[in-house]
């Protein structure tokens, strides 16, 4: 079982920047892939980005590309997601995620996530 607490959330003017953060409970966080995905209202969940076990790899979504990073330390038990340039679309709430196994077809993909924290709400104003 693994426990997943978002924060940095807020409100910012666009341009601007926000670093999200993922504290996960359990010894094992090492092995997770850690996703971000993000869900505007009446919209559906979709992925923003993901990190492999390791860190050695990353994935992110077109929409978010050059201007959202995501890292994570596992001594820390912590995954993060650096926002810059921000804009009023990427308002919506962000969520962390983890999966106890990578498949690369499915990483951008609820589905392959296990755990999911309880989101953090960014409001990007214009």
């Amino acid at each position: 079982q693994v426990q997943l607490v978002e924060s940095g959330g807020g409100l910012v003017q666009a341009g601007g920047s926000l670093r999200l953060s993922c504290a996960a409970s359990g010894r094992t966080f090492g092995s997770y892939v850690m996703g971000w995905f993000r869900q505007a209202p009446g919209k559906e969940r979709v992925f923003v980005a993901a990190i492999s076990g390791s860190g050695g790899s990353t994935y992110s979504a077109d929409s978010v590309k050059g201007r959202f990073s995501i890292s994570r330390d596992n001594a820390k038990n912590t995954v993060y997601l650096q926002m810059n340039s921000l804009k009023p679309e990427d308002t919506a709430v962000y969520y962390c995620a983890a999966a106890g196994r990578f498949s690369r077809l499915l990483v951008s993909t609820v589905s392959l996530y296990d755990y999911w924290g309880q989101g953090t709400q960014v409001t990007v104003s214009s």
